[in-house]
Parts: C-alpha cells; sequence; structure tokens
C-alpha cells in the first residue's frame, strides 16, 4: 500500500475483536511512531502499551468518547512533557500518533485516538513520573467487522479540497 492510499483508506475503528496483535507487528507500530519527525529533533514522546483489560477499562473512563479504548487489543498511551508550556510538542506527538496508525492500517490492524482529559488520574494510572502528562492514547485491534477497513468514505465526511487549499492569499 503506498502512503497516499493508506491516508486516503484508513478509517477509525472502534470495535475491536479479541484477537491479538503479534509482537513483531506491534513493535513495528510504535517504531514508525518513534521515527516521527519532531521539532529540533527533540523526539519528546514516550509510549506506555497498555494490555492489561482493568488499565485500559480505567483509561477508557478518563475522556469523555475514550470508551473504545476498553476492547482495545492494546492501547498506546502517548506521554509527554506538559505540551501547553511548548507547543511544538503536540504537533510532535500528533506526527508520531500518524505515524503509528498508519503503520497499523497497512498491516490490517484498526485504530483511532481518544482524548485523555482527567489527566492527573491517567498520569497516576499509569504512574508517571513528575513532569510528564498523558493527555491522548490510542486503541489498536483487528476490526469486530473486518469490513470496516475498506469501507468507502461516509457521505459528507470530508470538506473538498477546494473548500480548503487557498493560493497565495486568502
Amino acid at each position: 500500500m503506498n502512503v497516499y492510499d493508506a491516508i486516503r483508506t484508513k478509517r477509525s475503528i472502534r470495535q475491536f475483536s479479541p484477537q491479538p496483535i503479534p509482537e513483531a507487528d506491534l513493535l513495528r507500530i510504535l517504531d514508525a511512531g518513534r521515527r516521527a519527525g519532531s521539532s529540533k529533533n527533540s523526539q519528546p514522546w514516550h509510549f506506555i502499551v497498555v494490555r492489561d483489560r482493568e488499565r485500559l477499562a480505567a483509561l477508557s473512563r478518563l475522556g469523555a468518547w475514550a470508551g473504545h479504548l476498553a476492547g482495545a487489543a492494546v492501547g498506546v498511551a502517548l506521554v509527554t512533557p506538559d505540551w501547553r508550556e511548548r507547543w511544538p510538542i503536540a504537533f510532535d506527538l500528533g506526527a508520531a500518533a500518524q505515524n503509528m496508525m498508519l503503520t497499523a492500517h497497512e498491516l490490517g490492524i484498526g485504530s483511532v485516538m481518544a482524548n485523555i482529559y482527567e489527566v492527573e488520574a491517567a498520569n497516576a494510572l499509569l504512574k508517571l513520573p513528575p513532569g510528564l502528562m498523558c493527555y491522548a492514547a490510542i486503541s489498536f485491534g483487528y476490526p469486530a467487522d473486518p469490513n470496516e477497513l475498506t469501507r468507502p468514505p461516509r457521505r459528507g465526511g470530508r470538506r473538498p479540497l477546494s473548500d480548503v487549499v487557498h493560493w497565495e492569499t486568502w
């Protein structure tokens, strides 16, 4: 699958089968995140792999729309210094997350982001050291319905290119 096709065909998957992700595939996904570009090559991220069902369920309760983490084969908590103190961290983490999700898609593994709103509770759950925080996580797993990986886009899903691209000026 070429990169553009991966971008064009990736779907957010929120319901997962119980099938585990092979270790080699998981390591490839994580390595894709590690290889993302970052501001001044700071690489401000750490990834906590969560497979424990109880910990996934607890993490899923820390964001209003994070429930999918409870059913994922693997959750990856995205950990950084406080991005509010240096804004490129959030951008850098987004690049790492997108790399991981596109790599998963290439492997037939579904994924979707979750915002973590209860940051202090997530930090305690994940036993983070001071100065680090978890405000996002990614669910990974094989889709409960394999057809979800290849379904056509839903109507009205993306604005037309002509609505978002401006040439030279607004």
